[in-house]
C-alpha cells in the first residue's frame, strides 16, 4: 500500500514505548509534593489546561501526519499522495480516538495523582510545593495527548488502502497550513520507503552485474 511507503508515518509509531516513559516520569513527578487541600479540582484543571484544551484545537485542526512536533515535512515538497493522506485526515474515527485518548488521560492522570506517594523517595521535584509539581505536569500531559494523536492517526492512514488513499482530496498548501496544526522546523525531507519486491528486482540486478 501506498501509504506504507512514508516513513514519517512508521515514525509516529515510537510513541509506543515513549508514552510508558512519560507515564513513569509523571508518577515521579507528581510524588514531589503532598496533595493539595481540593485535590479533585486541582487534577481536573491541570487536565483541562493540558489535555482539555488541546484537544478542542486539535479536534478543529488535527496534527499534521507530517509533523514530529520540533521537525516536520516541507509542505512544498509534498507528493500528491502524500496530500491525499491528509485529506484522508478529516474522518471519523482517528478523531473519535482522540476523545478517547482524552478521556484516558483524564483518569490515568487521577489514578497516579493518588498514588504518586508511593515514590516519594525517587522524585526528582521531592520538597518541591503541589503548584511546581503539577505545572511540570501539564507539558507532559499534553506530550503525551500529542503522541497518542499522531500514533492512532498513524495506524489509521497506515491501515488504509490505495482505492481509499485515491478517493481522498488533495490539500493544497494554503489548506493544510490552515486545516492542520503543522508543527515544528521544515527540514524533514525523508525519501519513500522502497516495497519489499523492489528490493528484490534491486538485489537481484545487483548479483547479475
Amino acid at each position: 500500500m501506498i501509504s506504507q511507503r512514508e516513513p514519517l508515518l512508521w515514525l509516529q509509531l515510537i510513541a509506543i514505548g515513549a508514552i510508558p516513559i512519560e507515564l513513569l516520569l509523571l508518577f515521579l513527578v507528581l510524588a514531589g509534593a503532598d496533595l493539595g487541600p481540593i485535590p479533585a479540582f486541582e487534577r481536573l484543571l491541570t487536565w483541562a489546561l493540558a489535555v482539555l484544551a488541546p484537544t478542542l484545537v486539535l479536534w478543529q485542526r488535527p496534527a499534521d501526519w507530517g509533523s514530529l512536533l520540533l521537525l516536520s515535512r516541507p509542505l512544498k515538497e509534498r507528493s500528491e499522495s502524500q496530500r491525499q493522506l491528509s485529506g484522508l485526515q478529516q474522518g471519523l474515527i482517528p478523531r473519535l480516538t482522540l476523545l478517547i485518548g482524552s478521556a484516558a488521560l483524564l483518569a490515568i492522570f487521577w489514578w497516579i495523582d493518588q498514588s504518586s506517594i508511593l515514590a516519594r523517595d525517587l522524585s526528582p521535584l521531592q520538597g518541591s510545593s503541589r503548584l511546581i509539581t503539577l505545572l511540570t505536569a501539564i507539558p507532559l500531559l499534553a506530550l503525551m495527548l500529542w503522541q497518542w494523536h499522531q500514533l492512532t492517526q498513524s495506524l489509521w492512514l497506515l491501515s488504509r488502502s490505495d482505492q481509499a488513499l485515491a478517493q481522498a482530496p488533495s490539500l493544497s498548501n494554503d489548506q493544510l497550513k490552515l486545516e492542520r496544526l503543522c508543527l515544528g522546523l521544515a527540514l524533514l525531507n525523508m525519501p519513500e520507503l522502497m516495497p519489499a519486491a523492489a528490493n528484490n528486482k534491486s538485489d537481484f540486478k545487483m548479483k547479475e552485474q
